[in-house]
């Protein structure tokens, strides 16, 4: 692929994160508030870990690769 290919697909992929980000605000499912996410607070701290975020990013990334692998 070209230069210019490639700089116009990773344009067009952030403009799409973006996107989904503008419209992720607004939904009633937040992504990384998801049940199972992992919350602790302490005094002076809070760890955050959002497992089922990390397993739903990972499976809708996993999905979009495989099918645009499949030519």
């Amino acid at each position: 692929m070209s230069l210019g290919r490639t700089l116009i697909f990773l344009g067009f992929a952030l403009v799409l994160v973006g996107l989904l980000i503008l419209v992720g605000e607004r939904s009633p499912i937040k992504l990384g508030r998801l049940p199972g996410d992992i919350v602790l607070r302490g005094r002076n701290s809070t760890f955050y870990f959002p497992v089922v975020s990390c397993l739903l990013v990972s499976a809708l990334l996993s999905l979009v690769f495989w099918l645009s692998g499949k030519r």
